[in-house]
């Protein structure tokens, strides 16, 4: 594997946490290895290992991106990395009534819907 796969898979794990990649690892098929390669190098060990901001901006900006282009299965996915990136439920709310204005109402409310259900979970079952 290259640096890049092995920084990726390092804040993969600190942001989505270990049982998360684990169950995502054990799931990999021939036709999907090559795909989840390149999110862990793209996505993980580029965009989400640079510095440039926090990874409390990071779970904010993800989860308005998923939301305004109606990306909502991986809402609850994010919606639990916030325990690890510290945005906090009222950071979510902004970020999501920032597509409410910019993207769409109904789209931010799917969105919020599905975060009330993830946090209650979360709640539930840490």
């Amino acid at each position: 594997m290259t640096d890049r796969y092995d920084q990726g898979m390092a804040t993969r794990r600190a942001v989505l946490g270990d049982t998360h990649v684990d169950r995502a690892e054990a799931a990999k098929t021939d036709m999907d290895t090559q795909f989840q390669t390149l999110i862990t190098e793209g996505a993980w060990g580029t965009v989400w290992s640079g510095d440039g901001i926090p990874q409390r901006e990071r779970s904010m900006l993800t989860l308005a991106l998923l939301a305004a282009l109606g990306n909502f299965d991986e809402i609850p996915m994010h919606i639990r990395a916030t325990a690890r990136t510290g945005a906090s439920k009222q950071d979510v709310l902004e970020a999501f009534q920032h597509v409410a204005i910019y993207a769409g109402v109904p789209r931010a409310n799917q969105a919020l819907k599905l975060a009330k259900q993830t946090y209650a979970e979360m709640e539930q079952d840490p």
